[in-house]
């Protein structure tokens, strides 16, 4: 009788820690606290050492670890788990869509985007709805059995959930560790008087091959599924609908995986998921773009080392530690309070980084982030550094905690938080602040390239209201600018003859400038050339916007909006007033048949010449792709003085490298 109790005991609690551990790792919705999480496992635990013969082998007790094993035994893969290949630039990626689109002619494809988790890849095995077996990806065809510490993931079901159990069901994934749980992981191990770790991957990869599955458990790996390995029982022909299967059982999938029709739009959410990087608690190399449908990816096949159904679109990241010195705040063009972090300046993939960006009050809650802390800073692509996780270990003392304004450090209005969201704003329409910045992004060389309408004269015009709008900057007279302070008749005519000149800059200048939402440099350049003057912009219909290559809805929706919106027109109209160009110009043309057609260039280092936003520009002119990045498909660098890492990354891998001079010389005739 007291054993029937017991094992009904055992079974309800084995049930309840299932259930939570699938709201909290599956759904991300937990249900109980952690402390009432904890003393149900206690529970469990204590029965079960009272009455080991009623402990199962799926028991969650089992995430604690078991015996240590004698040594990882090799298991090959029943299909192998091949690499995939990798771009870094925007032009590769759609050289991948344009190969698959020939391998399956006339066929509609869908395309899944996925993050990209740096972790270690692993096959795991169920059979009946038990997990049996789990293997690294090894060689791609053997790899290194590691049940013992898969078992441990909390996360990951040691039984499947829910109905329709597939007689086997193999998912692929990554184990991975979080940035906080590294940083946990971290402050022990110094207390212990043991070396720290310098980063998650670098913990999994070793900790999933230890003997001592105990050891493993405490360090809190996770476990997210993107991919499909042998199966029976499975009937989704479709990457998506196989996820939400899995999910369904009880497997954690990647976050935020996305379906698109429209490769544009699918490339501008690559772009927008680089800049939230610091949003996530992990580690990410990359984007995994694939094929949705199952029965397609079969007819494309593989190559001898990867299939050709997938691309990894991969991100260039460099880290550093420094000491951060001072939290600042920034009023953004739109009002947004940005926490900015004063660094003791590091260098950082060839440059002196010395600021990075907090993002927001909530980033900084989160990471636990406060002044005079060690700081892990990185830096993704052309996204400006950021900040990823505290060396919490290396606090001498006990730092205060940093509080967030409660009112705007410019005009003293009161900040509000976006509804829904994280942004804290100052949403006072006579902010100063705001319109400084909107006035220096328009001034800037790659909008309207005013010289000598830097930082300090535009608090200058602004403070004294001289300049309150586009159309104020275009009416300043000489006497407006010889009263402000240290401000001599050169100077002032110099500035005069700037803003004169920026008239001529052309369209796809003035698209950049007056800050569209998603128009950036590019898409502005793109939509001067298809469309030649802000009146047929303001004409055309969404649909016609949205046929633009390389606009997609999204951008097209942003740009339709703005032109007919009263902030817009009224904008509009002052520059046509003010006679501003608002059409195409010789800089906003290219020559398809230039030296540099269809050339990838990659620009690195100080150049003494130009600029390196003049260079770039010269070489899309003439027909060029200056990409951010080096692979083996970029046709030659051009390296200044200084050059680091994508110098040295072409050299690896032989790719042509040109001094300014040369460049110069040989594609610009001088």
């Amino acid at each position: 009788m007291i054993h029937l109790k017991a094992a009904e005991r055992i079974e309800w609690l084995s049930e309840q820690i299932r259930l939570h551990d699938y709201n909290y790792y599956v759904l991300a919705a937990p249900s109980i606290t952690d402390l009432e999480y904890d003393r149900l496992l206690r529970e469990l635990q204590e029965l079960e050492s009272l009455y080991p013969q009623l402990t199962s082998p799926d028991s969650p007790t089992k995430r604690l670890g078991d015996r240590p094993v004698e040594g990882l035994t090799q298991v090959t893969h029943r299909i192998p788990m091949l690499s995939i290949d990798n771009t870094y630039t925007e032009k590769e990626l759609r050289d991948f869509f344009q190969r698959t689109e020939k391998l399956l002619p006339g066929e509609e494809i869908e395309w899944v985007v996925e993050l990209k988790v740096d972790g270690v890849a692993a096959s795991i095995r169920y059979e009946k709805g038990l997990l049996t077996q789990a293997v690294t990806r090894g060689n791609g065809e053997v790899g290194d059995d590691i049940t013992h510490n898969i078992r441990t993931i909390r996360g990951l079901p040691q039984r499947l959930v829910g109905d329709e159990i597939p007689d086997v069901l193999e998912v692929r994934g990554e184990v991975y560790m979080r940035n906080s749980d590294l940083v946990s992981l971290n402050e022990e191990r110094v207390k212990q008087g043991e070396p720290e770790f310098k980063n998650p991957r670098n913990v999994t990869a070793g900790s999933i091959r230890l003997l001592d599955s105990k050891l493993c458990a405490q360090r809190k790996l996770r476990f997210l599924c993107h991919g499909i390995g042998y199966c029976d029982g499975i009937r989704e022909r479709e990457h998506m609908a196989f996820l939400e299967r899995v999910r369904l059982l009880g497997i954690p999938i990647t976050p935020g995986v996305q379906v698109f029709k429209d490769k544009d739009a699918l490339i501008l959410h690559c772009n927008q998921i680089v800049e939230t990087l610091h949003e996530l608690d992990f580690e990410v190399d990359g984007i995994v773009i694939k094929v949705n449908s199952l029965e397609q990816r079969e007819s494309l096949g593989a190559t001898s080392k990867s299939p050709r159904w997938v691309i990894a679109y991969k991100i260039e990241k460099y880290e550093a530690v420094t000491r951060l010195l001072e939290i600042r705040t920034q009023i953004g063009k739109t009002g947004t309070i940005t926490p900015v972090a004063e660094l003791e300046p590091v260098q950082l993939a060839g440059t002196t980084v010395s600021r990075a960006s907090l993002h927001n009050a909530e980033e900084i809650e989160r990471k636990d982030v406060r002044v005079g802390d060690w700081v892990v800073v990185e830096k993704a692509g052309k996204i400006i550094p950021h900040i990823v996780r505290v060396e919490r270990h290396r606090r001498e003392h006990e730092l205060p905690l940093y509080q967030f304004p409660t009112h705007c450090p410019e005009c003293g209005s009161e900040l509000q938080k976006d509804p829904a969201g994280v942004y804290i704003r100052c949403v006072s329409k006579q902010c100063p602040a705001q319109w400084r910045q909107r006035l220096r992004y328009y001034a800037s060389r790659d909008c309207m390239d005013i010289e000598g309408l830097g930082e300090k004269l535009v608090n200058q015009l602004v403070d004294s209201e001289l300049v309150m709008s586009l159309g104020d900057l275009y009416r300043l007279k000489l006497e407006d600018l010889l009263r402000l302070e240290r401000m001599g008749k050169k100077s002032a005519e110099s500035l005069l003859a700037g803003i004169e000149a920026s008239k001529q800059r052309g369209l796809s200048r003035v698209l950049n400038a007056i800050s569209i939402r998603h128009v950036g440099q590019r898409v502005a350049q793109v939509l001067a050339r298809r469309f030649g003057s802000m009146d047929a912009i303001m004409a055309a219909d969404l649909s016609t916007i949205s046929s633009t290559p390389e606009i997609g809805p999204i951008i097209a929706a942003s740009v339709f909006d703005y032109v007919r919106s009263p902030e817009g027109t009224e904008l509009i109209s002052q520059l046509r007033d003010a006679g501003v160009s608002l059409s195409t110009t010789d800089e906003d043309t290219v020559d398809a048949a230039g030296k540099l057609a269809k050339k990838t260039i990659v620009v690195t280092g100080s150049l003494s010449r130009y600029s390196r936003d003049e260079i770039e520009r010269l070489i899309e002119k003439m027909g060029g792709k200056a990409a951010s990045s080096v692979s083996k498909k970029t046709d030659f660098v051009v390296a200044g003085e200084a050059a680091g890492s994508k110098l040295e990354k072409a050299q690896s891998l032989g790719v042509p490298v040109l001094s300014e001079m040369e460049f110069i010389e040989q594609f610009l005739g001088e």
